[in-house]
């Protein structure tokens, strides 16, 4: 998952589900700690919509499981401005959507099921970006868009238009963590993280070269941030795939850091064969940067402003194979 791209193949399991309609979810309420004349300065509340799931499978139960390519068009380009920037920055099309569903079906069967934990996530969520706040009261709060799309990507996240999560996407990506309301809640705080980070390095992560350790560096920060104030990291299943490897994953990724092929760092994930130990890298830098800061709360704005991947390398105090005290 990225502030610039992300990609995450499904699962097949097919399980026949009967049709069930999404229920709405509540804006959150991200506050600031500021006042104003004595009142809480309340920043606009992100609010999670849902309207293009109902769309969906409105149409999808209709036709029986089989809308046409020309219909799925017409659910994204009736959609939500999230659907709309999902589809235009991911290349979903009702064509590759249509041709999707025929070749994986379960996929937007299964989806169904993600549903029931939207609520008890969307509670979840609420607490974590009201922490997001008190770590960093300049956040920024735009909407969170779930919407179905063409099995890939599992989210994103730009500033300028906030999270959009691909539900069969997110609810097929088991590897990244089995329970599914937790799957929800660290993945998009993962993704609301990446929309708090500068505009430089917004720009260098999306550019056409970008290095192995920008994108590290942006992800990495997105998981430690996240696991602050979601209580876990996105990618939980990285613990055990990096576990008693860890100096040697990171001298490699030392000699390559600086490489812009990034195929054997991030991106790279299937069920089959767990990859992106980008991500846990640059998180473990993270982590080291805000180990080593004497102000905590200095820390945390610097790894969401940085600019620079490199300079924040050097003074993370980050080194293969670091141990930490907890």
């Amino acid at each position: 998952m990225s502030a610039a791209r992300s990609a995450m193949p499904a699962t097949r399991r097919r399980v026949r589900l009967m049709s069930r309609p999404l229920l709405f979810l509540a804006p959150l309420a991200l506050t600031s700690c500021g006042t104003v004349g004595g009142v809480p300065d309340r920043k606009p509340a992100p609010i999670i919509e849902t309207s293009d799931v109902d769309r969906f499978y409105a149409l999808y139960d209709a036709r029986d499981g089989q809308p046409s390519a020309d219909e799925l068009q017409a659910y994204i380009d009736e959609g939500t401005e999230g659907l709309r920037v999902l589809a235009e920055r991911r290349r979903v099309t009702g064509e590759r959507i249509a041709q999707a569903i025929a070749d994986r079906p379960e996929l937007y069967e299964n989806a169904r099921e993600c549903t029931e934990a939207l609520p008890a996530a969307t509670l979840r969520l609420d607490d974590a970006l009201e922490r997001l706040v008190e770590l960093y009261p300049a956040a920024r709060a735009p909407a969170v868009t779930i919407a179905i799309g063409r099995g890939r990507p599992v989210g994103i996240g730009y500033r300028e238009t906030g999270v959009q999560i691909g539900l069969e996407a997110l609810c097929a990506a088991e590897f990244l963590n089995p329970d599914v309301e937790d799957r929800f809640v660290h993945v998009i705080a993962h993704e609301y993280i990446h929309i708090q980070q500068s505009e430089e390095l917004a720009d260098r992560v999306a550019g056409d070269v970008p290095t192995v350790l920008d994108i590290s560096i942006s992800e990495g920060v997105a998981e430690f941030v996240g696991e602050m104030i979601s209580g876990d990291i996105a990618y939980g299943s990285l613990r055990g795939d990096v576990a008693g490897r860890e100096a040697e994953i990171e001298w490699a990724f030392l000699s390559d850091k600086d490489k812009t092929d990034l195929s054997d760092w991030v991106f790279n994930s299937t069920p089959e064969k767990p990859g992106d130990l980008g991500y846990w890298v640059g998180y473990r830098i993270a982590k080291a940067y805000y180990h080593n800061a004497k102000d905590k709360e200095q820390a945390v704005i610097d790894m969401l402003e940085l600019t620079d991947p490199n300079a924040f390398l050097e003074t993370s105090g980050w080194y293969p194979g670091i141990e930490f005290d907890q």
